[in-house]
């Protein structure tokens, strides 16, 4: 899938502007789901315009400028379908914490400990995140829902295993002082 599959995918469930469609799919509940950057949202909706699978309305309000309102057509509508219908490739995770347990017989004891602290006080507040979600969505989206269970059962396992192991990770740091560094 791809960032023109996104805008479809946010514009199926609700008309948005090109800012609201940035935002949702870069840091809030569709940024999980493709890598979209903020320069690569706008040149996708314009294509998505060109193709005539999104209208746009100008919505006016006094002293500011118009606002671009973006909806989905038949047309988009088909292709999302169509993009849907591709099998997923597999998922990427990539962890910049992982790379520090990988190498943690470089890291000092309380270098390891903070990241291992920071870590699990980002997966907390993530499945924190999704306890709230899930209770905003009562009534709401089945699949929004089955995804944000998914979501806290993957974080919950995470979180379980880094305090049930975090001293297996501990035991492997550096235990000697690193060398004072000298200005030359």
């Amino acid at each position: 899938m791809n960032v023109r599959s996104v805008c479809l995918a946010i514009l199926h469930f609700s008309d948005a502007t090109g800012y609201e469609i940035k935002k949702m799919s870069t840091e809030d509940r569709f940024s999980y789901f493709v890598d979209a950057s903020f320069g690569s949202i706008y040149p996708a909706l314009s294509r998505l315009q060109e193709d005539e699978c999104v209208t746009v309305r100008e919505e006016y309000e006094s002293g500011k400028p118009p606002r671009k309102i973006y909806s989905i057509t038949e047309k988009g509508r088909q292709e999302l379908i169509e993009s849907l219908q591709v099998m997923p490739r597999p998922d990427s995770f990539k962890s910049e914490f992982l790379l520090t347990a990988l190498c943690s017989e470089l890291v000092d004891r309380d270098t390891l400990v903070h990241a291992i602290d920071k870590r699990i006080k980002h997966l907390q507040d993530k499945l924190e995140m999704l306890e709230s979600v899930n209770s905003c969505l009562a009534g709401g989206l089945p699949g929004m829902k089955w995804i944000a269970g998914y979501g806290r059962s993957v974080t919950k396992a995470s979180l379980e295993h880094l305090i049930e192991h975090r001293h297996e990770l501990e035991a492997l740091a550096r235990t000697d002082a690193p060398e004072p560094q000298t200005a030359e």
